[in-house]
């Protein structure tokens, strides 16, 4: 099973240039994923480091466990707010470093079963947590017309959101809206059918993932949880795949640094590099921020 997914960590290297500074420090990957970062990261790390890993999708997590395959690896089926109890659980003071890649793995995008693609139809879920009652299709069939609106605009950033919204109506009177499939059919012809390489859904469906997981107020909740978790000369990484995550990004850093006690390492997000993007389309859209906290 675990063959089918390929997962390719994205700016590997270079994250872990910024933040790996103590090759016998302990490590934070808030959003395991599948591991590859933490795995890339523990080939670069000595013996006695460790990696606390979280996430709360439990199977990307026994996925991950079972392809790092290494005891430095300490994994928690748990959101990372959960970060500072486990940390003071094994009596330690911080991390050396964090790491929270806020995009999509790529076994959630590629299994139609989990309701991320419009390109492979499956049910309209969505859902990093199972366990979250909030799937995509509850929002689709169940929401009011100005919450649609809402959320299209503002999370999707969707210039037709009240067209789409009122097609969304319309199409739930006849019948639920259950797959991937229909939701991005009705969005095309919105749009007059597919036009170029983005697909017309793209962003009605960014919308609704980040409604239905809480992504922003998750964002909003991992910024908060820095000062608890890096230890001073400790450095935090965050990896974004949309403006909206990145703004959030950057202005709470620019915040942090004005409140003293932290530093930016580069002014600006940085990029993939172009072989990189060429290799991986998904790292086409990827931000990079990382600020240090400084020692006292």
């Amino acid at each position: 099973m675990n063959e089918i997914w390929t997962h390719i960590p994205i700016m590997a290297p270079q994250i872990a240039d910024l933040i790996l500074l103590n090759p016998r420090g302990v490590y934070i990957d808030a959003t395991l994923g599948l591991g590859g970062h933490t795995k890339f990261f523990l080939s670069r790390l000595g013996a006695d480091a460790r990696i606390l890993g979280f996430d709360k999708d439990e199977e990307a997590l026994q996925m991950a466990v079972e392809r790092v395959n290494d005891p430095r690896l300490i994994a928690f089926h748990a959101s990372y707010t959960q970060a500072p109890l486990e940390l003071k659980k094994l009596g330690l003071e911080g991390a050396d470093g964090v790491l929270f890649d806020l995009g999509l793995s790529s076994y959630q995008l590629d299994n139609p079963a989990r309701g991320f693609s419009m390109l492979r139809d499956g049910p309209l879920d969505m859902r990093f947590d199972r366990q979250n009652p909030l799937s995509a299709a509850v929002i689709v069939n169940t929401w009011p017309m100005a919450e649609l609106e809402r959320i299209l605009k503002e999370y999707g950033e969707e210039r037709s959101f009240t067209k789409i919204a009122l097609a969304i109506m319309q199409a739930r009177r006849q019948a639920p809206i259950e797959t991937t499939g229909q939701l991005a059919k009705i969005v095309e012809k919105i749009y007059g059918g597919k036009r170029g390489k983005t697909h017309p859904a793209t962003q009605t469906f960014q919308a609704l993932r980040i409604a239905c997981n809480q992504e922003l107020e998750n964002v909003e909740k991992a910024l908060s949880l820095l000062e608890d978790i890096v230890k001073p000369g400790g450095r935090a990484a965050v990896l974004t795949f949309h403006s909206l995550e990145d703004r959030l990004v950057k202005n709470y850093f620019k915040k942090l640094v004005k409140d003293g006690n932290w530093l930016l390492i580069h002014k600006h997000a940085l990029s993939a590099p172009f072989e990189e993007v060429r290799q991986n389309r998904r790292a086409r859209s990827a931000k990079l921020r990382v600020i240090e906290r400084i020692k006292i």
